[in-house]
């Protein structure tokens, strides 16, 4: 649990945490970096939805850890990777809530990639 104070998700932005039915693939650098069928999609007010994959099922191998960190009120400190093979836009291209608040516990051992920042994120039925 971060140090600092969590809001818990209310009415005024709402997260919800659901099974992802489909496969999720995301590929970086021409590499397949993840591929599940056990995502977890958490949409997050108005945010676009976000598949996040067990860490399981990532390639980590691939990942290199960063120094950067990040805060969020809702959901606590996220730690940082980059995909080398993916180039300089893959710097902080994945993100992990290690020890996320209790609101969105389910997240823990799974991590989210910037769409941004991958050659691409596939989800299919």
């Amino acid at each position: 649990m971060p140090d600092r104070p969590v809001k818990i998700p209310g009415p005024d932005h709402p997260i919800t945490i659901t099974p992802n039915a489909g496969r999720v693939v995301v590929k970086a650098g021409g590499k397949v970096i993840a591929d599940t069928r056990n995502a977890l999609t958490l949409q997050e007010s108005t945010y676009p939805a976000v598949p996040y994959i067990p860490l399981a099922d990532v390639d980590q191998s691939l990942l290199e850890a960063t120094a950067t960190t990040t805060y969020c009120p809702y959901k606590g400190d996220a730690n940082y990777y980059s995909i080398p093979s993916g180039g300089d836009k893959a710097t902080d291209s994945v993100w992990e809530y290690q020890n996320p608040s209790d609101a969105v516990s389910q997240i823990k051992g799974y991590v989210a990639f910037y769409p941004d920042r991958v050659d691409s994120i596939e989800v299919t039925a």
